[in-house]
């Protein structure tokens, strides 16, 4: 085995490591740490990208000494590889650009747990990704709740408890769903490997035995993480979750945690449950619809609320929604729809919340839209940043989420003619909803009228050598430009996905294609 091929593991090392190590650092270096951490995972990552898509193989790798189905292993592919690649690097983009707002929001004293918490939530989400172990996927699925909502938590004002709270108790049900259906998938199988236990599942069904406890175990799994990832009905505590974090956390909790969930849940499709089955195809329906009126009631709701940060988190139901009507329309078309549109909509997410927070940042720390005024002339870099997020969001050609929507179009055609037809239906109604909420809030940054200098604006340590007075408080010029470089780099980003497509979507292809 090459040293390449350990790079998956060292990843995931790593991120335990880091967090172990910042128990003893500062704020500052636990930092540091983190970032050189995310950094280490985002470059082996592709590394073990380039690997995987030159030789076109994928391979296990066993962790310690037991070979299956005794022990444990990951299993590592292209599509595993660039979901790795794509994760770290969102949760780059997204410390960088909430920098400012970590420091500001966070107790000093308290800021090395904050990266705690990230360091813990990296390593689960790659050990999500990559483990082939599914008792393993429920340890780190705990984990990830328990970091998430630790960073929920760090920013300290009354609402943040409330939705931490919320937060918890829907997750937990989510996790209680998902542990009873993987002790009934042992209970009848025996296997807790994924390859072992599909073949089990399958010898169950063509027997005719556990017809019943085959069914249970897949709605069970199935709606467990649907809870967790925020899958209409079961996403009232999105907005406040979202909406109230410290904006580095909202974009991390927003572009990652949930879309970690949802691509364990589709290898769960592909590599464990038959869904090919009567009851398979059952959930395939339940999912769609579910996911349909997701993306209108996420829409809505978007629209009737005038808290900009809210609004953006509403979106993420709508986008949630569009995942799983891509995982519903039951083919391998859909599923890689989807899968893009995971990659997708976390780099437009990020974007939205780091550049809504330099909006508001400008506008006097005023949330509703009519504070936000002309913002994208105070702060021009955010405004523009919004815009293209906004813009790929709605589904503008040049942008990523115009691929997303066209793959889900084109997927529809596979699917029966009934899905096909609530689905394009769907997704032009969605489209409009979105250029309603989007558009309209775009015209409010760039309405001249509301070009003033607010009274409370954050000042640079140049504001202060130039003598400066009237603004309320002090901001390294540094933190200024890390928030600017994240927006440039992740506008960046949504047009590179949107214009070199064709080179993800051949990965996530040829990566599907192994994957079973």
């Amino acid at each position: 085995m090459t040293l390449v091929q350990n790079f998956p593991f060292f990843c995931i090392i790593l991120s335990m490591f880091s967090a172990i190590i910042s128990f003893v650092l500062n704020g500052k270096w636990a930092k540091i740490v983190h970032v050189v951490m995310v950094t280490a995972v985002f470059v082996m990552s592709l590394f073990t990208l380039q690997f995987t898509y030159l030789n076109s193989t994928s391979y296990t790798y066993m962790m310690g000494h037991y070979p299956a189905p005794w022990g444990n292993e990951i299993r590592i592919g292209e599509l595993e590889c660039l979901m790795a690649a794509s994760f770290s690097l969102i949760m780059l983009l997204s410390v960088m650009g909430g920098a400012y707002h970590i420091k500001k929001d966070i107790e000093a004293k308290k800021l090395n747990l904050f990266f705690i918490q990230l360091d813990l939530m990296m390593a689960s989400l790659l050990a999500l990704i990559y483990t082939n172990d599914l008792f393993t996927a429920y340890v780190f699925i705990e984990i990830c709740t328990i970091s998430a909502c630790g960073i929920i938590m760090a920013r300290k004002i009354g609402r943040v408890y409330v939705s931490a709270i919320k937060y918890m108790v829907m997750s937990l049900i989510g996790s209680g769903l998902f542990l009873i259906g993987l002790s009934l998938l042992y209970a009848i199988t025996g296997q807790l490997l994924m390859s072992p236990a599909k073949e089990a599942m399958k010898g169950v069904l063509q027997e005719g035995i556990y017809l019943v406890p085959a069914a249970v175990i897949m709605v069970l799994l199935t709606v467990g993480l649907g809870i967790k990832s925020g899958l209409y009905p079961f996403h009232t505590w999105i907005p406040d979750a979202y909406g109230y974090s410290t904006p580095a956390a909202s974009a991390i909790l927003s572009s990652l945690v949930s879309k970690g969930y949802i691509f364990l849940l589709i290898k769960l499709i592909v590599r464990v449950l038959p869904y090919d089955s009567v009851p398979g195809r059952q959930m395939e329906n339940v999912l769609f619809f579910f996911g349909i009126i997701g993306m209108i009631i996420g829409s809505v709701d978007a629209i009737r609320d005038k808290n900009i940060r809210r609004m953006i988190s509403y979106s993420s139901v709508a986008q949630i929604g569009y995942i799983y009507m891509g995982i519903g329309l039951g083919s391998s078309e859909g599923i890689i729809a989807a899968l893009f549109h995971v990659i997708s909509h976390g780099v437009m997410k990020s974007l939205l919340f780091i550049s809504a927070t330099g909006l508001i940042d400008s506008s006097g720390n005023r949330l509703d839209r009519s504070g936000i005024v002309g913002a994208g002339y105070r702060n021009r870099i955010a405004g523009i940043g919004f815009t293209i997020g906004s813009l790929s969001m709605i589904g503008m050609p040049l942008c990523t989420g115009f691929v997303s929507k066209f793959m889900f179009a084109s997927a529809a055609t596979q699917a029966p003619v009934y899905k096909m037809i609530i689905a394009w239906t769907a997704l032009a109604i969605s489209t409009v909803l979105n250029a309603v909420y989007f558009m309209r809030t775009v015209l409010v940054i760039y309405t001249p009228q509301g070009v003033i200098k607010p009274k409370n604006k954050r000042k640079t340590e140049a504001d202060t050598k130039t003598g400066v007075t009237e603004n309320y408080e002090t901001v390294k010029d540094t933190d200024i430009k890390l928030e600017n470089i994240a927006i440039i780099a992740l506008s960046v980003l949504i047009l590179i996905l949107g214009t070199l497509s064709p080179m993800v979507i051949t990965v996530l292809t040829r990566g599907l294609t192994v994957f079973g």
